[in-house]
């Protein structure tokens, strides 16, 4: 490798938190501003704002100037569906996802300094790609659930949340039910011990660090699914209830007493789900 680009390596490996931070930060405020300008579906998130306990019993929304009409799931609109749902997981789970990413990318600058790995930019980005691509499953199969919930009439195409009770309240107390399972647990386990996982999991080079990407995604996936399952009673684009999910999501995963934040908004969870069956 030339001295010049050996020396430019240099320089960016001993800035990679920098590097990677910002990236992670821009990362987050595009995809914050992607759903804020409407996902591509015509109507701006801040016209899809909806503030209830019981979100089932709204009305309808006017459709205003929706460009798409709600219900018709052409090819394109699919699309939409899609990038909408997978960029909001990255709007969503990026903050929590960045301390595992910016100790892989530490890690990794180590290991170079070390002799360990051959010189080269850090693999941080192959990392991220593969926990990003299990994100990329997770909302193809919300997408296809949504198209469901939409043909069987469970679900609102306009306000793109539960039409009922039933839905509602199965969601909010599957979800709260999950905060106590031992799945959630293991998976939450992983996710707030980032050392822990690099030490069992490591694996060399840009393909063991997409496969550890991909690894460190399904655990994210296993803790948070259920809780990104509740956009379906508020409104999936309804800005509140992402924001919502997002910061109880980081909390659990970086906060002190992360697992007490997972248990407590389990216990709000099951008496909200009961609550909906009974009004």
């Amino acid at each position: 490798m030339p001295a010049e680009d050996l020396s430019l390596t240099e320089k960016l490996l001993r800035r990679e938190r920098l590097v990677v931070g910002g990236g992670l930060a821009l990362l987050t405020v595009l995809a914050w501003l992607y759903i804020l300008g409407g996902a591509a579906i015509g109507m701006p998130a801040l016209h899809m704002i909806s503030l209830s306990l019981f979100p089932h019993r709204l009305g309808e929304m006017a459709m205003g100037d929706m460009v798409m009409h709600p219900g018709v799931w052409s090819p394109g609109y699919w699309v939409i569906m899609l990038l909408m749902w997978w960029i909001m997981m990255m709007a969503m789970m990026t903050p929590s996802a960045a301390p595992m990413i910016l100790l892989y990318a530490r890690a990794t600058r180590h290991a170079h300094a070390s002799g360990r790995l051959k010189p080269g930019i850090v693999s941080t980005a192959a990392f991220a790609g593969g926990y990003l691509l299990v994100w990329l499953g997770f909302s193809t199969a919300a997408t296809l659930l949504m198209w469901l919930l939409e043909r069987s009439g469970a679900l609102s195409a306009t306000r793109m949340a539960s039409t009922g009770p039933g839905l509602s309240g199965a969601l909010l107390l599957a979800a709260g039910l999950y905060q106590f399972s031992p799945l959630k647990n293991v998976c939450l386990n992983v996710c707030r011990a980032p050392a822990e996982f690099l030490s069992r999991h490591w694996r060399p080079h840009a393909a063991g660090a997409v496969r550890m990407g991909l690894e460190h995604g399904a655990f994210c996936v296993g803790c948070c699914w259920v809780l990104m399952a509740l956009l379906f009673v508020g409104g999936v684009m309804n800005v509140v209830w992402i924001a919502i999910l997002a910061i109880l999501v980081l909390a659990e995963k970086v906060a002190p007493k992360g697992i007490w934040v997972s248990r407590v908004a389990g216990t709000v969870l099951i008496a909200w789900g009961l609550a909906n069956f009974a009004i």
